[in-house]
């Protein structure tokens, strides 16, 4: 028997490399947090949760303390992208979890699939949330850099998520915060299959979908994107050609252009140097036929907030003090994001 978990993971902590240039993995600056850790217990049961920024601008990963057993706490990469929870083989270890029965299940992810083993968790708690007797695929991949695990989308069914960038934290509760909704750009997203949502974009004057995913380090785009707006004969230049590395073996190449103007709703993103390729989970989601782009911590890490309340399907953006932002009556803003 073998369990099908469609939609695992999306591209997770995306790895890049130049032709020529060596392969740096994500920082792996993460370890485990033990009960002697500066973050209390008392921290932990309250929700204390953080983003943990990789470089100098906040572009990282989104990471929340959770219990596992009763133990911990550990930290696990929130991925918006990913509709179900992982844990690392650390974790496994450090907890002595056994493998299920289920001798494999299948692991999508960015550039392809991968057979793993599961361990059954007997408790899953991060801020109000509790999962019990739950099912996790065990993931090593080098861009886990340190985590001990993902929470994915699908757990945070009827929750939202806050994260601060400029604060550095985060809270999953069970919804959005007013003063964060009293300033904030709200966008209205489009729920596809398990739980995935996704807002309607224009770039350079192509309609197609995007994905806000927390857990990708760059901003991605499908072949349908870039053929659309046709970035060869516009630019008349070569695209610079990259490698990228997901959660699975698979190394799948990808071509680096620099986005027109991207408008989301009111919110206008500059200078975006998006990575196209034929990604595996665009097939996974049914997305490789219209132009669609998953867009990373690279963008959202120049926000001054993200706030998504699964259970209404909303999204909230509020600008960064360092970006150009303009607010309008009502609470909406019209935002340039730009790229440090």
């Amino acid at each position: 028997m073998r369990f099908r978990a469609g939609f695992l993971l999306a591209p997770l902590a995306t790895l890049l490399a130049t032709p020529g240039e060596p392969v740096a993995a994500a920082p792996a600056s993460s370890p485990s947090i033990s009960s002697d850790h500066p973050l209390s217990r008392a921290e932990s049961e309250e929700s204390s949760l953080f983003a943990l920024p990789t470089t100098h601008d906040h572009i990282g990963r989104v990471v929340v303390a959770a219990m596992v057993n009763g133990k911990g706490p550990f930290r696990f990469i929130v991925d918006t992208g990913a509709t179900h929870s992982t844990v690392s083989p650390r974790l496994v270890h450090a907890l002595g979890l056994q493998p299920t029965a289920v001798p494999s299940i299948v692991l999508n992810g960015i550039t392809g699939t991968a057979q793993v083993s599961a361990v059954t968790l007997d408790r899953l708690q991060a801020g109000d949330m509790t999962f019990d007797q739950l099912v996790a695929p065990v993931v090593g991949a080098p861009v886990m850099a340190g985590a001990d695990g993902i929470l994915g989308a699908a757990g945070l069914t009827g929750r939202s998520l806050s994260v601060d960038f400029q604060r550095n934290s985060v809270r999953i509760s069970r919804g959005v915060e007013a003063a964060v909704r009293a300033e904030a750009l709200k966008i209205h997203a489009t729920r596809v299959t398990h739980g995935l949502m996704t807002l309607s974009m224009q770039v350079g004057g192509v309609r197609g979908l995007a994905v806000i995913d927390t857990g990708s380090e760059r901003t991605l785009g499908n072949p349908a994107l870039r053929d659309a707006l046709k970035l060869r004969t516009r630019t008349g230049a070569e695209a610079l050609v990259t490698s990228v590395y997901g959660a699975t073996e698979q190394v799948e190449r990808g071509e680096v252009w620099r986005a027109p103007a991207i408008f989301i709703d009111m919110m206008r993103i500059n200078d975006v140097q998006v990575v196209y390729g034929d990604f595996h989970i665009f097939k996974v989601w049914e997305m490789q036929d219209t132009p669609a782009m998953i867009v990373g911590m690279d963008v959202l890490g120049t926000v001054g907030s993200l706030g998504i309340d699964f259970k209404n399907a909303d999204v909230y953006f509020t600008s960064s003090r360092t970006n150009t932002t303009t607010f309008t009556p009502g609470g909406n803003l019209a935002s340039t994001v730009q790229r440090k």
